[in-house]
């Protein structure tokens, strides 16, 4: 992805122009990430593949550790847990070097062998956040199978010309009639449905029984009078620019950062209900001919060089767990460091986690992923 920045003397404050340009390259960014050569590639000498989410192998982050190793990360992009597993088991094993998947998605991955076990001694926890230093998802039986490298929060985003931090203190703010047709909604049943369930009052959003279930049904189908859309991740930037939606629920700080910094009247609201974790992690492919240089590269990530430019990569804004990473993001990008609120001087993300405010995201316990996914469906064709 190119530079979405201007020539601030800081070198890093987002431009409206910088920002479409970036939200347009989204769009296609699994088609114009790097040429992805399989299972060949992850062999090829001096040469790091990395299966990601988009703008995780931006040069921006990953030219430190090139130029540091003499290699080159060739990334491979998804949009969304259920398209990256499937693009993991359609590869040959060692296809992928380094895996980033969201925390929920690490149990999958290692009861269908597709990642190795890592040492804990090998990563820097003791820098972590005392509650990311053992989370829940990424020691499984003991043993651990995934580094934690950025987080954020789920509540509702909106344009604040029209609605307050105030009228967003509440999921039900969608079903009031100033907000009819601009209800937006980014196409990935769990965020939104884990919102929703929150708002039903289901403390724990993704364990609920079927009546519970029934009744998220029932809510989820009730804002089709209120829809705007459904819209991919770049549509989601783009929707909310040009207030085609004005909120919308399942996301957060990773798109309303990027839009406050390119001037735009976005924020993030967590309602009185309750918000949800995401947590993106990494792993080492089973199969991997790169193991020792996957293991560095994981290590540059969490380390506080790698964790700030995590945290102010182009493609979307993210919390870092490393507290040194606190330091050097404050250091780098103190607006940034200001509007993710990981600053050690006041109130900080952290202490909404305290609050027990957030809960974490999870594929469904008691009902199926196709369950979740046909009611899903069903709401998109109504």
């Amino acid at each position: 992805m190119g530079n979405m920045w201007n020539s601030d003397p800081r070198g890093w404050r987002l431009s409206r122009r910088g920002f479409m340009k970036g939200a347009t390259a989204l769009a296609g960014t699994a088609a114009l990430s790097s040429t992805f050569a399989g299972r060949n590639a992850g062999a090829q000498e001096n040469t790091l593949t990395y299966l990601s989410w988009p703008g995780h192998a931006d040069p921006f982050i990953v030219e430190p550790f090139e130029q540091e190793h003499g290699v080159k990360v060739v990334g491979k992009e998804y949009v969304g847990g259920e398209q990256m597993l499937a693009l993991v088991n359609q590869s040959p094993p060692g296809t992928y070097d380094v895996i980033l998947s969201d925390r929920e998605y690490i149990v999958q991955l290692r009861d269908a062998g597709f990642i190795d076990k890592m040492d804990p001694a090998d990563y820097p926890f003791d820098e972590f956040w005392p509650e990311f230093q053992n989370l829940e998802g990424h020691w499984l039986d003991g043993d651990l199978y995934s580094v934690m490298q950025s987080f954020g929060y789920l509540g509702l985003v909106h344009n604040t010309d029209h609605l307050s931090e105030a009228d967003c203190s509440s999921y039900g703010v969608m079903w009031e009639d100033r907000v009819k047709g601009k209800v937006g909604h980014f196409d990935w049943y769990l965020p939104t449905m884990g919102c929703l369930s929150l708002y039903n009052g289901n403390k724990d959003p993704f364990n609920i029984d079927d009546a519970a279930f029934d009744k998220l049904r029932d809510t989820t189908f009730s804002l089709a009078p209120q829809l705007a859309g459904f819209y991919a991740m770049a549509d989601v930037f783009t929707s909310m620019t040009n207030q085609d939606a004005w909120v919308m629920p399942g996301i957060g700080e990773w798109i309303s950062i990027i839009l406050h910094r390119g001037g735009l009247p976005i924020t993030t609201t967590i309602p009185d209900e309750g918000g949800i974790q995401w947590t993106e992690s990494c792993s080492i492919g089973k199969g991997s001919e790169n193991q020792e240089l996957a293991k560095k590269f994981i290590q540059y990530l969490v380390s506080p060089e790698g964790q700030w430019r995590v945290a102010a990569k182009p493609s979307y804004n993210a919390s870092i767990p490393n507290k040194k990473g606190w330091e050097a993001l404050n250091e780098n990008d103190p607006e940034l460091s200001e509007l993710l609120r990981h600053r050690f001087d006041k109130r900080n993300v952290m202490d909404e986690y305290k609050d027990g405010k957030i809960q974490l995201r999870k594929t469904p316990v008691q009902q199926s992923i196709d369950d979740w996914t046909e009611v899903w469906n069903e709401y998109k064709n109504i």
